[in-house]
């Protein structure tokens, strides 16, 4: 039998009646809420919330009805007497926490944007909330709203452990998290860092990761010119989907280094990055877009307007049109692995991605503890060749 169709029914039943009250079942438990005389001046009335610490099933939910209308017939006899409820102070005292705790949600994110002038910023700054902030702020008012105690240390918790261990969206609400606590000066538990551990790339993943004959398969199967090279880019480069059309491409031209540089409109901020392999310039003619930059698709790309996180959209949304049967991410990742069979040292490769050191050495921990012990199994196999030649 489904709890929420019986709440209605009840309620309906009593709105018949005339009644202003109704149940509400709020996390696991059951309330009655609505128009009550105000606790300082029972002249005055105000919409309130009785907590009836009744669990939300049909026993509780039996029970929640008695309450219901114990509590009309008092307010018809004008008897209705807050002293008989004793939990609205526990009531209250929520209501205020709560109160507070959303004011300081609404405070964190306009301290977030503020004093951004430059426009280029500002939609930065839009895009990291709408990716990196506003998803597990909004997952943990759920969870805050949901838990009947309101212990922010159990809220913040509880929102952490709603992903999945070792998860890359584990580890961005740890880190957002964490932001917002100090913002609120909130002491987060000692093991925090610990809990919000991402492992990095799983190992399923590793398996799924496209190959460079894939990759150039790919690529010849997308009909659409512009696609193609915004593909070419993010495969050659390794680029964000966003940063494609961000970049200085000028380097491509005939007799170019084929060093772009991606602008610092960007997440990261400016970067210059290499090829790899160097010779997709040529396989992929990407040789073009240093002459011709209006090759790439005619999308909006202002920012006064749009977002980069939009931008980066328009992309994943060609690639499931063109039945691609991979993610933009997953051109991204398969250049970072081959920077690491290039044997080319992880500060280079993370500075060249836009990232952390300590970011690229956990997401491709699985290639780079192999690359090194590969180092020191041939190292070892040259000395002893060299011992016993």
């Amino acid at each position: 039998m489904n709890i929420i169709h019986e709440i209605s029914s009840i309620n309906e039943k009593f709105s018949t009646k005339g009644s202003k009250l109704r149940i509400e079942k709020r996390g696991g438990k059951l309330n009655i809420r609505g128009r009550l005389p105000s606790k300082d001046n029972e002249n005055i009335s105000r919409i309130q919330r009785i907590s009836l610490g009744l669990n939300a099933d049909l026993i509780g939910l039996k029970e929640a009805e008695k309450k219901l209308q114990l509590i009309t017939l008092q307010l018809e006899l004008n008897q209705f007497d807050w002293k008989n409820w004793t939990q609205i102070s526990k009531v209250e005292i929520n209501k205020n926490i709560q109160d507070d705790f959303l004011k300081k949600i609404d405070e964190f994110e306009k301290v977030f944007f503020k004093e951004i002038k430059s426009e280029f910023l500002s939609s930065t700054r839009k895009t990291t909330w709408q990716s990196s902030y506003k998803p597990y702020i909004k997952r943990m008012i759920s969870v805050y709203n949901n838990n009947e105690e309101l212990d922010l240390n159990k809220v913040f918790i509880n929102t952490l452990k709603s992903y999945e261990k070792g998860s890359r969206s584990r580890k961005q609400c740890g880190t957002s998290l964490n932001v917002f606590a100090s913002f609120m000066k909130h002491q987060l538990p000692s093991n925090w860092n610990l809990m919000s551990k991402g492992y990095g790339l799983k190992k399923a993943s590793f398996r799924d990761l496209p190959n460079d004959d894939f990759i150039q398969e790919l690529w010849r199967k997308i009909p659409n010119k512009s696609w193609k090279y915004v593909f070419a880019l993010m495969a050659t480069y390794g680029l964000r989907n966003h940063e494609v059309f961000f970049a200085d491409l000028s380097s491509l031209k005939k007799g170019g280094d084929n060093i772009i540089r991606v602008l610092d409109t960007t997440k990261t901020g400016e970067h210059q990055v290499w090829p790899f392999h160097p010779k997709w310039v040529e396989i992929f003619e990407l040789n073009k877009l240093g002459e011709d930059y209006s090759l790439l698709p005619k999308i909006n790309l202002n920012l006064k307007i749009t977002t980069l996180q939009n931008i980066g959209k328009r992309v994943t949304e060609q690639f499931k049109r063109y039945q691609l049967n991979i993610k933009p991410y997953d051109l991204r990742h398969a250049y970072a692995v081959r920077t690491i069979l290039y044997d080319l040292p992880d500060t280079v490769a993370a500075r060249m991605m836009g990232h952390s050191v300590n970011l690229h050495t956990q997401t491709y921990h699985h290639w780079i503890t192999k690359r090194d012990q590969q180092k020191a199994v041939n190292n070892a196999i040259l000395k002893f060749n060299g011992r016993y030649s």
